[in-house]
């Protein structure tokens, strides 16, 4: 049954067929084959399940938000604030880069929109400092992941609805390991800058410090406001996107007036296009999810893979391999449709924490989408900044190491990685 069901995903890969009809063609083949009993029709049912949770409201409005804002000036805003604190530093533009991708993602929550925001500015201006355009490409592809993890992640809303876990508690988990793999590629810039001999900017006075933050200021009052509002309870999950989405709106259009009402039609389409994508592979993901369920598959493969009776610690390094090795491949929505029901179960039964299991699966996601050969980081810089394959994955190795360490560390230590949640949640 495995092999059948494994068998027809790969095989329609490799005949070119979009995934979603993989994963709904080749679990349909195993439910008529192995359970004629059952009515196929079923599958419709679960697809229409799959995308009618009141969560997922959630994702086009942050989408949405994230391409206004990527359109306008607010990571060119982050962007000059954070240079005047950090840019005379040795490896101070990289530190920048660093830093103002951290702080996008926690305002889009998408690491496509930080990639293109930050990564229009700072490409060129790395490349004049000095930096070898390989290095450049690999900081930004590897720092616009960290929005996988700062909330609003976009992947943690998927793995709640999922496993019904509080997307609140994901979201402030998560802000502890962002932190901890920017700091880690912070002190790689800098001893990088240092060996380079990359030379350092002026450092700026005080007043241009608090010019700069005023210009910002509005950019930062983002997350204070809609996720402020979030874990006081003013308002869901769902309702924080709605107030991103508005208040991304007003400061583009009102405050800083870099883009127009005619433009939103555009910007909205494109967020159309890139939710029907979206939401296709999470229909996919619910009827591929009931049919492995209803199969008993993820018993099987957990058994033979894990044993009877595993520990949490190797449940959680088992699910790191498979999910990191998943997204080499494909992005990590389809693999978080796809691999958490089949892994949640066991690991629940091993004591892992929920919270703990989403957050290990979606820093698998980060380095997967910056991996050799088909991270899907890879290919949206190569378009983005029209860069051969070898010279955008030539620099990425020590950012992957750092983010491979900074998960073994993760799995080791659940309260280095729970210390936010715990903090708040307690």
């Amino acid at each position: 049954m495995v092999t059948l069901l494994l068998g027809l995903m790969f095989s329609f890969l490799f005949l070119g067929f979009p995934l979603m009809f993989s994963m709904i063609i080749a679990p349909l083949v195993v439910l008529i084959k192995e359970f004629p009993v059952i009515q196929p029709m079923l599958i419709t049912q679960q697809t229409i399940a799959g995308v009618s949770p009141y969560t997922l409201l959630a994702v086009p409005m942050f989408i949405f938000a994230a391409d206004i804002m990527s359109t306008g000036e607010t990571a060119d805003r982050l962007l000059d604030m954070v240079d005047k604190f950090v840019g005379h530093m040795s490896g101070g533009l990289a530190i920048t880069t660093g830093a103002t991708c951290t702080l996008f993602g926690a305002i889009s929550g998408s690491t496509q929109a930080t990639l293109v925001a930050v990564g229009k500015t700072m490409h060129k201006k790395m490349s004049e400092a000095g930096y070898d355009i390989s290095h450049t490409l690999a900081l930004l592809m590897s720092s616009a992941n960290i929005a996988l993890l700062i909330p609003p992640s976009i992947t943690m809303i998927m793995y709640a609805v999922i496993t019904g876990t509080s997307v609140g508690e994901l979201f402030i988990a998560g802000i502890g390991p962002g932190i901890i793999v920017f700091l880690l590629f912070a002190i790689f810039d800098y001893i990088y800058a240092k060996y380079k001999k990359i030379p350092t900017t002026p450092k700026a006075s005080w007043s241009e410090r608090l010019e700069s933050i005023k210009s910002a200021i509005w950019p930062l009052g983002f997350p204070v406001i809609v996720l402020g509002g979030f874990y006081t309870g003013i308002f869901s999950p769902t309702e924080a996107a709605a107030c991103s989405v508005l208040y991304a709106a007003l400061i583009e259009l009102f405050v800083f007036k870099s883009i127009k009402f005619k433009d939103l039609p555009d910007i909205a389409l494109s967020t159309g296009v890139v939710t029907a994508t979206v939401f296709i592979l999470v229909a996919g993901g619910q009827a591929f999810s009931w049919v492995i369920t209803f199969a008993k598959i993820p018993q099987m493969l957990t058994s033979g893979v894990l044993g009877a009776d595993p520990s949490a610690t190797f449940v959680l390094f088992t699910i790191s391999i498979f999910f990191f090795i998943s997204c080499m491949f494909v992005d990590s929505i389809p693999v978080i449709l796809i691999l958490t029901p089949i892994f949640y179960p066991v690991a629940m039964k091993a004591g892992v924490d929920p919270i703990h299991l989403g957050l290990i699966a979606t820093m698998q996601a980060g380095i997967g989408a910056i991996t050799p050969p088909f991270g899907c980081n890879i290919f949206t810089a190569s378009a983005v900044f029209d860069e051969d394959f070898i010279t955008v994955v030539k620099g990425v190795w020590p950012y992957m190491l750092l983010f491979v360490f900074a998960s073994i560390m993760m799995v080791l230590f659940p309260s280095l990685a729970l210390f936010f949640r715990d903090l708040v949640y307690f």
